[in-house]
């Protein structure tokens, strides 16, 4: 199924891409399973997810836990770098 990534500030300077539309792979079924799989695809992805256990993600707008199942209905998956307040 394709799905459209979002990225925001240094995770999508670390990637070199403020998005991109990919295929999920069958062996990608949770948040958790996507972040490894997009560590592996290349030097940016593996600097920007060396800690994911930081990495904020969205599903179709929406935070979610990394062990939350990616249904096949969602469209857009948004990772951010952790927020800080003030």
């Amino acid at each position: 199924m394709p799905v459209k990534l979002v990225y925001f500030a240094w995770v999508r300077e670390r990637i070199g891409s403020a998005e991109e539309t990919i295929e999920l792979p069958e062996s990608v079924s949770t948040v958790a399973d996507l972040l490894d799989h997009l560590e592996g695809r290349g030097e940016g992805y593996a600097a920007a997810l060396e800690n994911p256990q930081v990495i904020r993600v969205a599903l179709d707008h929406e935070h979610t836990p990394h062990d939350r199942p990616i249904g096949r209905d969602v469209r857009e998956i948004a990772l951010f770098p952790p927020m800080t307040g003030g």
